[in-house]
């Protein structure tokens, strides 16, 4: 493949798009991705990540997943997301790298497709998600692929994970970003106000009705809709939700026309809802229709490293920006185990800014929740872990540990390599030397 031909290819990408060498050098690069960085590319002679990331070495060598080394390990296209220095600072990129091959089967070199991500960052900042954490990337993986699609997606996480903030970055993210973001709270809806918040209600159709009013999917249409909670739903009103979901059309309570809205469907609940299938709480049919992609919401707990820069965004909201938290009482947080998630630590954080008489927040600034654990510690019965997520921490174990290759950890479980690599993907893992 001469280099006019590669050109071609890499200029017919709309998004930001590189070819580059095994040896990491720029051979074509196109307008959108000259654009996106401040350094200039000089082809033949810059490399990816003295461009993207202002590094003088490969990104593996640096403490991140190197796309490029995955897809030479695995011969297929992958994709990780890392924070690159664009024209606007620091950005979340969700990167897509493809091994092209010589007729012959020999590597030529690899395509990078950039896809930059808006809704999420690595500074504080405002309606945005924050994070750095391997498992926050992952996530925003996920959140990517589903945003590129009309999928149904189902968020789950325990309470307190930010599933409206994730909700909301899948509208953002969609072609549907410029129409309604329609939240309906599931949760306490009774079976009259069920149909009349979502489907409306004409004059007259009830005590009260004093006039007509369009429902909250009617106001949604071309927009998105996220049923926040879904698993509150009583079963005798999810047959009509799955009319809804399948169909399209609902009729306003007292109406008889039939109306149709389009729009995006998003779920969010803590609970088990296949548990709940099995346990005849929850339909089916339903699930199924909703659980097109699940997207999971990694708790704090294992957010570790997000917690010092989602401290720093509290203390800025709050407009605290000139307090800051002592070592001792930063490591404290960093040891606790966070049972409300988020939400928790901006609750923490805020009243820890109250109980400051100076700039330095200390440990006896802390709630006592968070220095007194062992007062903490619950029933035998509420730690009981399910096997995805007993699944998930051994592999993230064996993934930080683990110094050998991906076939012979595979070996090692006994698993084949596609099995294993199937399992890390789900998880968002991948092998330290990879």
């Amino acid at each position: 493949m001469n280099t006019s031909v590669i050109q071609s290819m890499i200029n017919a990408i709309d998004r930001p798009a590189i070819f580059i060498t095994p040896e990491y050098v720029i051979q074509a690069v196109n307008q959108a991705y000259s654009d996106t960085y401040e350094k200039k590319v000089a082809l033949g002679r810059s490399k990816c990540f003295e461009i993207s990331h202002q590094n003088s070495k490969p990104c593996d060598q640096c403490g991140e997943l190197c796309p490029m080394q995955l897809a030479r390990e695995t011969g297929r296209a992958t994709s990780v997301v890392h924070i690159h220095h664009t024209d606007n600072g620091e950005s979340y990129c969700d990167i897509l790298m493809k091994p092209v091959f010589d007729i012959d089967g020999s590597i030529l070199g690899y395509l990078e497709i950039l896809d930059k991500i808006k809704y999420a960052s690595s500074q504080t900042g405002v309606n945005r998600m924050m994070g750095v954490s391997e498992p926050f990337k992952a996530m925003l993986n996920r959140i990517n692929r589903a945003a590129r699609s009309t999928i149904s997606v189902l968020l789950q996480g325990e309470t307190g994970t930010g599933k409206e903030l994730v909700a909301h970055a899948v509208h953002q993210a969609s072609e549907r970003a410029d129409k309604p973001f329609v939240v309906i709270e599931c949760t306490g809806l009774s079976e009259s106000l069920f149909e009349s918040e979502l489907f409306g209600h004409e004059k007259g159709a009830f005590t009260g009705a004093a006039g007509s009013k369009k429902g909250l999917i009617e106001i949604a249409n071309g927009g998105t809709v996220f049923f926040d909670e879904i698993g509150d739903v009583p079963l005798n009103m999810q047959v009509k939700l799955l009319r809804l979901l399948e169909t399209g059309y609902f009729r306003a309570v007292g109406g008889l026309t039939q109306k149709r809205s389009d729009f995006r469907l998003v779920c969010a609940t803590h609970k088990n809802l296949l548990k709940m299938v099995e346990d005849g709480e929850f339909r089916q049919d339903l699930y199924y229709r909703i659980a097109g992609f699940p997207i999971h919401l990694p708790p704090l707990r294992e957010r570790r490293d997000d917690i010092p820069l989602l401290v720093a965004q509290f203390l800025e909201v709050t407009h605290h920006q000139q307090k800051t938290f002592s070592q001792d009482a930063l490591a404290t947080l960093l040891d606790y185990g966070f049972p409300g998630n988020i939400r928790e630590l901006k609750s923490i954080v805020e009243q820890a800014v109250l109980m400051s008489d100076d700039e330095v927040i200390h440990v006896s600034n802390l709630p006592p929740v968070v220095t007194n654990q062992p007062q903490q510690a619950n029933d035998a019965r509420d730690n009981v872990l399910t096997l995805e997520q007993v699944e998930r921490q051994y592999l993230q174990d064996l993934c930080s540990r683990f110094d050998g290759s991906i076939q012979e950890l595979a070996d090692q479980l006994d698993l084949s390599q596609r099995t294993l690599y199937r399992k890390l993907e789900r998880f968002g893992l991948r092998l330290n030397k990879s």
